[in-house]
């Protein structure tokens, strides 16, 4: 079906913002703005065909220009923490953005979930593009970003992720979408698969430590359909400091592979399900445990802790600093490119 374009009000400076909606026969349809590239909207059918929007953020341009936990945002340059908004890349230090002391977090305050995207359709894909200059929050070498938006009428939201360098830089793109099955309330009764059986664990400062540890035996351990409210008040250093709940990277044990699905969320009561395919190597599993009650979404809704859960994939937190991890450098002449899928279905 067509993607259709809408005005979405303007920034403090009076740039345009568009909306841009994606349809399939099934009834899905996915917003997004150019502000941020912000998903804004994903309505999709229960088991009934009711409707609900399945994202937490709000009903007009307004709410995403003052401060927010990152609804629906494109994130760059680097996704997840690094720590003290330090790293050295061939022997020359760069200093970051203090955005979640003491570390620098989500590519800084002007990050990408800032700027105006560059829209345009191409056949049935958004393309969404963004040069980011050289120096912008600290990072070297200027960046050439696309992201792409597709929704096939299987009801797969796709995103294709592409970017160049005209210098060394660090990189790692992800979306920040929060999810509830439900469209309200609770998401302690969703039942999670993660077809992880390690995950990161972290400092106090939410910092990994470069320990790659088994989920087996742990609070973390989702290999098998679990309710997330399951182990969520566990007795547990590392839910402990998460603020009581899930804000983790799980890592996944192949790299590249579309053909099966990383994750699988049910919601009972509506039937409504989400698959995640992506070929990233890991996965920062959060369940808004930051949430608290002080912001107001879509129809007026309250946004209480627990209220969603995110799935960002991505490359490992604070990689830049960690030479155990795999790298997340991207040089001249080289592409940068991921995608994930989130396919929506009923049961």
């Amino acid at each position: 079906m067509p993607i259709t374009c809408a005005p979405f009000g303007s920034t403090p400076t009076g740039a345009a913002v568009e909306l841009y909606t994606l349809t399939n026969a099934a009834g899905v349809e996915a917003r997004v703005a150019t502000y941020g590239g912000t998903l804004v909207g994903l309505l999709a059918p229960d088991r009934h065909g009711k409707r609900a929007d399945l994202l937490l953020g709000f009903d007009s341009l307004a709410g995403y220009l003052g401060a927010h936990p990152y609804f629906g945002s494109l994130i760059g340059r680097y996704g997840n923490r690094i720590a003290r908004g330090r790293f050295t890349l061939n022997g020359v230090p760069y200093t970051l953005a203090i955005n979640n002391r003491p570390n620098h977090l989500h590519g800084g305050p002007g990050g990408f979930h800032v700027a105006l995207w560059h829209a345009e359709v191409q056949g049935e894909q958004l393309v969404l593009s963004h040069h980011s200059p050289a120096g912008e929050e600290g990072y070297p070498g200027a960046l050439s970003v696309k992201v792409s938006y597709s929704l096939s009428d299987a009801g797969e939201l796709r995103l294709d992720y592409l970017a160049t360098t005209d210098a060394p830089t660090v990189l790692n793109l992800t979306n920040h979408a929060y999810f509830n099955l439900a469209g309200d309330g609770s998401i302690l009764g969703h039942e999670l698969q993660l077809g992880a059986g390690q995950f990161l664990p972290v400092d106090d400062a939410q910092i990994p430590t470069g320990e790659l540890r088994p989920v087996a035996g742990t609070p973390m351990d989702f290999t098998a359909p679990t309710l997330i409210g399951a182990n969520i008040g566990a007795d547990d250093e590392q839910l402990r400091g998460a603020k009581g709940g899930f804000d983790h990277c799980w890592i996944f044990g192949h790299g590249g592979d579309l053909g099966r699905a990383v994750a699988r969320v049910r919601e009972p009561g509506s039937g409504r399900v989400l698959e995640l395919f992506t070929t990233q190597p890991a996965v920062q599993f959060y369940t808004s445990n930051f949430l608290d009650g002080d912001l107001r979404g879509k129809g007026g809704q309250v946004y209480q802790k627990h209220g969603a859960f995110c799935l960002e994939t991505q490359h490992y937190p604070d990689a830049p600093n960690q030479p155990s991890f795999p790298a997340t450098v991207l040089r001249p002449g080289e592409q940068y490119q991921h995608t994930t899928i989130y396919r929506f279905s009923v049961e």
